[in-house]
This record gives C-alpha cells, structure tokens and sequence, in this order.
C-alpha cells in the first residue's frame, strides 16, 4: 500500500511539473519548485489518510439503537430509503458531490481540490442539487 501511495505522489507531481512546464514555459529554480510541490502532496496525502482513519473511527464508535428507539431506526430507516431513492434521481457528478459533501462529510474546499474544479463551482452545484433533492422529497411528501 504504502508504495502504491508513493507511486501516486510521484506520478502526482509529475503531472503538475508537466502542466507548469506547458503553461510557463519552464522553471528557474526547478528543484526548490519540485520539493515544494512534492511536499504539498506528501501533506494532502497524509491530511486524506487522518480524515479517512476518522472517519473509520467514528463509524466504529457509533452507538447501536437502543430496543427503546426501535420505532425511531424503522422511519430512519425508510427516510434513508427516500432520499436515496432522491439521489438516484440526480445526474451522476451531482450525487457524487452530495456523496463526498453529506456522506464522507468533505468540505468544499476537499471536494474542489480532488475534482480539481474551482470551489465556488462546487457550491453551485451543491446548491442545485439541495434544490433538485427538495423537490423530489417534497413530491414524495416527505419535507
């Protein structure tokens, strides 16, 4: 595994010198650019696996439903259904933003740089499909 991620962040930053190279023409000081860009994805690298390892953590720690709350998980449970019937509805790269949003609790911010669109397209997008979910729950008298 650990491989696999040095492979990507090589193949990462690869990638950006091409890019800086098409763009600009070249570098001057190419080795202090390289170090900088190849730190910068070492940290994003680390900040993905810390969010993913709580993420894990905080799956693990969850609570099971109490017998008293049974009647409660059965309409979480139909809701859950609901929306995810809603979701399906939505266009693909939508759902999928809502997913990394909601789901896998990503900030803008993650979520624009790992799709590499600028943030404020992202919230955009949110917004139209919160709008679109809205809509279909409201069809469904759910909201």
């Amino acid at each position: 595994m650990r491989s696999e991620a040095l492979e990507d962040g090589v193949q990462q930053v690869r990638v950006k010198l091409l890019e800086q190279e098409r763009t600009r023409g070249g570098l001057r000081h190419r080795g202090a650019w390289l170090a900088t860009v190849a730190g910068r994805v070492a940290l994003d690298a680390h900040r993905a696996r810390q969010h993913e390892r709580g993420l894990a953590e905080r799956i693990r720690h969850r609570d099971p439903p109490a017998v008293s709350d049974q009647g409660r998980s059965a309409e979480q449970r139909e809701l859950a259904l609901v929306v995810a019937q809603a979701l399906e509805g939505l266009d693909m790269e939508v759902r999928r933003l809502v997913v990394l949003r909601f789901y896998a609790d990503l900030s803008v911010r993650q979520i624009a740089e790992q799709l590499d669109v600028p943030e404020g397209t992202v919230k955009s997008r949110l917004h139209a499909a919160m709008r679109s979910l809205r809509q279909r729950l409201r069809e469904t008298e759910v909201v």
